[in-house]
């Protein structure tokens, strides 16, 4: 689980191909001080995991359907990349909850600056993409753009706009992004959840514990 609170932008120095997968060799430095094999960190707002450490680099696999659906395909030597490691239970949650698994990819159609922000606009593409992920939109509310935690200032019928402070720019891919390009987008997972919760047909009786039983059980 992450916050969407990028902690530094990483370079990637090598891009190894292996049949349909790959493998990642990332420069970075803040998260390197703890960093262990086996350890989770957003990519790019993708959840991968530490395979190796080398030096002031780490390495990560990425299977194949991370490939088909995600922006990391595009990666190339020197291409820089949020990095941002797991939270732990103690941190502040300055962002939301982001679990690094991207819902789909969007791709910048605008951007320009409004007072001392600047605005960036986004239509999801939809073979890249969940289906209906705009049903999981509302203004005001959260969402994460290449792993950036983000809120959203207006819905369009197609994808969505955020404002951003000079500060996350500066310090994010978002520096990087040209119109046309791609970003990984993840939606507000509450939202989902929520959305079953509702939706889900009554259970049967003769499923789960009645309310005896778990009084037998000291519930």
């Amino acid at each position: 689980m992450f916050t969407g609170i990028v902690e530094e932008l990483g370079t990637v120095l090598s891009i190894s191909q292996g049949g349909q997968s790959v493998k990642l060799r990332i420069a970075a430095q803040a998260v390197l001080e703890d960093l262990k094999v086996g350890d989770s960190i957003a990519t790019n707002g993708v959840c991968l995991t530490v395979t190796k450490l080398v030096g002031s680099a780490f390495e990560a696999d990425v299977m194949p359907e991370t490939i088909r659906r995600s922006n990391l395909r595009h990666l190339k030597p020197n291409s820089h990349v949020n990095l941002e490691r797991a939270m732990r239970l103690s941190d502040r949650l300055g962002g939301h909850l982001v679990t690094g698994h991207v819902d789909g990819v969007a791709q910048l159609t605008e951007k320009y600056r409004e007072g001392n922000a600047e605005i960036f606009a986004f239509r999801f593409i939809k073979a890249l993409s969940e289906e209906d992920l705009d049903r999981y939109l509302i203004e005001k509310g959260s969402v994460a753009v290449d792993g950036i935690s983000l809120t959203i200032v207006a819905c369009h019928e197609q994808g969505f706009s955020v404002s951003v402070i000079p500060h996350t720019k500066a310090t994010t891919v978002l520096a990087h992004r040209r119109l046309g390009d791609e970003v990984n987008i993840e939606v507000d997972v509450l939202g989902k959840y929520v959305e079953k919760f509702i939706n889900r047909e009554p259970s049967s009786p003769k499923k789960g514990l009645d309310a005896t039983r778990l009084r037998e059980l000291g519930y």
